[in-house]
């Protein structure tokens, strides 16, 4: 009886993974039809998009009415979106009654918004301390002299003619700028050994927490001017950044709170054998680990106190959903879908700014989540 046997001369070559294993419809089965009760609600998901999608797509661009249309053209029967609509109008939903020959003030605003802040927003940026300089301290006094103007040759522009979206921008980097340092003060404060400033952060964070946003503004409009000498005004728009300033600092005093709560007490008693005094322990070593934790938080209250600049009107300021309301009345583009289409933009406008903010925490969790790597 004879052995027969094989031995393999050369390599088999790779074989690609199976169908069932990869791409879409290994994705699918894992996403979508995993379970039963998943498979139930893709299907109703899917019907759901599919009874959605094209009318979404028939009013926002198939029976639309694009830039450059006819009031005409909006006013006919089953007529979709009116953008021409928004073309029409899209300098007052940006700079509200800002006179029209000034426009080029609010621009250059905007422009060194961008071109001072996104570098102070990327890491790798170079010259960091030059740029926060630039942002925290000369951005702005030039922007108020170049909004308000009345020196330097510029025409005197009062804060009621503000409005649109400047407004919005104006509250939000402001709110943001200020809240969050306060929010860490009153935060520390609230944590201190000392009775009265302990008392006096809790007061003022029950206090603020305890009553809607449109009643501080209410107080900063009719209380503010009480405060100060008798004979001096208080700008519109400066009751409605403090009121929003101040509402958004109590908040994010106990997000932060909650951060350093959550700290080991090792990290603060290691902090103290070292010989570290109160804030270089906070600005060294507690701070640091407690605001990482707590991003999320932080930038949930940014992005309500962004959502929030619509409560403004209160005071009289014409933020960006204002001035669509007012348009939203102008006879001469009355139509249908008039009103429809313009929330519609101011909701994408609002959309877009939060989506933005929650894309780039995502990312400073993500650089920052060096915990748990290998």
């Amino acid at each position: 009886m004879t052995d027969i046997a094989f031995v393999r001369s050369e390599i088999e070559k790779a074989q690609p993974a199976p169908r069932s294993q990869t791409g879409l419809v290994a994705w699918m089965r894992k996403n979508l039809f995993a379970s039963v009760s998943d498979t139930i609600l893709s299907v109703i998901a899917i019907l759901f998009l599919l009874w959605i999608v094209p009318a979404l797509y028939g009013f926002l661009i198939g029976r639309a009415v694009p830039p450059g249309g006819t009031v005409e053209q909006c006013r006919v029967e089953n007529v979709g979106a009116c953008w021409a609509y928004i073309a029409s109008e899209i300098e007052f939903f940006i700079y509200g009654f800002y006179p029209m020959a000034e426009y080029w003030r609010p621009n250059i605003v905007f422009a060194m918004l961008a071109l001072i802040g996104l570098p102070l927003l990327w890491p790798s940026a170079p010259f960091k301390v030059v740029n926060a300089i630039l942002f925290f301290v000369v951005f702005p006094i030039a922007s108020v002299v170049l909004l308000s103007g009345g020196m330097f040759g510029l025409r005197y522009v009062p804060t009621e003619q503000w409005g649109g979206l400047l407004v919005t921008l104006i509250i939000s980097v402001v709110g943001i700028s200020l809240s969050l340092p306060m929010g860490i003060l009153l935060a520390l404060g609230r944590q201190s050994k000392l009775p009265i400033i302990k008392t006096l952060c809790i007061c003022f964070i029950e206090l603020i927490r305890a009553v809607p946003l449109i009643t501080i503004l209410f107080m900063a409009s009719i209380m503010l001017p009480l405060f100060m000498p008798q004979g001096t005004t208080v700008d519109k728009l400066v009751r409605a950044l403090v009121g929003v300033t101040l509402f958004a600092s109590a908040y994010m005093a106990e997000v932060v709170r909650g951060g350093m709560q959550a700290i080991g007490r090792g990290q603060y008693e290691a902090a103290a054998a070292l010989g570290l005094g109160y804030w270089r322990r906070m600005g060294f070593i507690i701070l640091p680990q407690a605001l990482k934790h707590v991003i999320p938080g932080i930038v949930g209250n940014f992005i309500s106190l962004l959502k929030d600049t619509s409560l403004v009107y209160i005071v009289g300021m014409k933020d960006l959903l204002e001035a669509v309301k007012t348009k939203n009345d102008a006879i001469e583009w009355a139509s249908p879908t008039q009103s429809v289409t313009g929330y519609i933009f101011a909701a994408a406008v609002f959309w877009v700014l939060c989506f933005s903010i929650s894309r780039y925490s995502r990312y400073w969790e993500r650089r920052l989540n060096t915990g748990h790597k290998r």
